[in-house]
């Protein structure tokens, strides 16, 4: 399974500023290769904070892109994947209501009860990986296992962070937009405790934008 990590930062890379409220970071342009790159993944995946935080929907928005992938033999939008240790969504969230299609949420026993009857009642695949912490690698393994075979993850720092951590990200693709947030409490695209060694990149490509941006691929290193 090739896993993608895709992120929108500020040069100073910040993915919010300091008050954590989803500020806008990407360009209209940039919202549009989104897009295009959720409709060629077979699953999108975001982290707990994420989850909780904003809910996202994770679907194709471009009603073009979501016709070429039925032409091409899958599902309008793909597959959404979420791993949160302990689950807290509504009956009315947008992420297991919003565009149908497969739900993964990896979790553990943190999630109480109800929440897992919730959950599965909304049609969601439900797994439990762990006692406090959810088990990556595991859940990768039941993914591929699922046939997915391309995987995009949309954040946030937190869940980027373990999973380059865990070895398992392959490339990232990062918008760094022409502006600086500041702030050492603002959130980055890797947080957690910090790496002492760190991950080693290759280059793909740069790319200069109409607006001043910048989208850089890089692999990451064996």
């Amino acid at each position: 399974m090739k896993t993608t990590v895709n992120v929108a930062m500020t040069l100073d890379g910040k993915i919010d500023n300091v008050a954590r409220q989803g500020a806008k970071i990407s360009s209209d342009s940039d919202w549009a290769r989104v897009d295009e790159m959720r409709a060629a993944h077979d699953a999108v995946l975001v982290g707990g904070n994420t989850l909780l935080d904003e809910d996202p929907r994770l679907t194709v928005k471009s009603e073009q892109l979501r016709a070429e992938r039925i032409a091409r033999g899958f599902a309008p939008n793909p597959v959404k994947v979420g791993i949160v240790s302990a689950s807290k969504l509504s009956t009315n969230s947008r992420f297991l209501n919003d565009g149908g299609g497969e739900i993964f949420l990896f979790t553990t026993e943190r999630t109480l009860p109800a929440q897992l009857a919730l959950l599965r009642d909304a049609g969601a695949k439900v797994f439990l990986l762990g006692k406090t912490r959810v088990d990556l690698i595991a859940a990768f393994e039941l993914l591929a296992a699922h046939g997915i075979e391309t995987l995009m993850v949309e954040g946030g720092g937190g869940i980027i962070a373990a999973l380059l951590e865990a070895g398992l990200v392959d490339e990232i693709h990062a918008y760094i937009a022409p502006r600086i947030f500041g702030g050492a409490t603002a959130p980055t695209m890797a947080d957690g405790g910090g790496m002492l060694t760190g991950v080693k990149l290759k280059l793909l490509s740069v790319e200069k934008l109409e607006d001043d941006g910048i989208l850089a691929k890089y692999q990451v290193s064996a």
